[in-house]
């Protein structure tokens, strides 16, 4: 498919009226201090901050309630890659480690708010696994979507 590495990318409605401009990352990183006096709103940074999600703390309350292995709940989280560490991540105030998903199945992810990794917990019947997975802020061109 042809265009999709383009810098600049012109976008128009279904009358085939002119919308707007898409500009990659790269070009945008270096004409966002020209263009952000002419934008509404002022901007940090080359990527918008998005609002924080809500922990998803009823699915982790269903897991609890449904356990059904054989150990207690363990509340404790580690990063691996920056050292963060709690007993209990419930309880830190402010927290530590954010609840990112939880399921029925086992499987519990965390943000280390220190360095932003992501902390994997999967829960086996007999022990759990920890993982951690640095934060990576640029993208792996081949998981980009590419719509037709």
């Amino acid at each position: 498919m042809q265009g999709i590495n383009k810098p600049v990318m012109f976008l128009f409605d279904k009358n085939e009226e002119f919308e707007g401009v898409l500009v990659s990352a790269e070009l945008w990183r270096k004409i966002e201090p020209i263009v952000s006096p002419y934008m509404e709103g002022e901007t940090t940074g080359c990527a918008p901050t998005q609002p924080e999600r809500p922990e998803p703390m009823k699915d982790w309350d269903t897991l609890v309630e449904y356990w059904d292995f054989a150990y207690p709940v363990n509340y404790e989280v580690t990063c691996d890659e920056c050292g963060n560490s709690t007993p209990n991540w419930i309880e830190d105030s402010p927290r530590k480690f954010r609840l990112l998903s939880a399921n029925l199945g086992g499987l519990v992810n965390f943000g280390c708010t220190k360095c932003q990794a992501k902390i994997t917990k999967k829960h086996f019947k007999d022990c759990i696994e920890s993982s951690t997975t640095p934060f990576c802020d640029e993208k792996d061109p081949k998981l980009n979507a590419v719509y037709g």
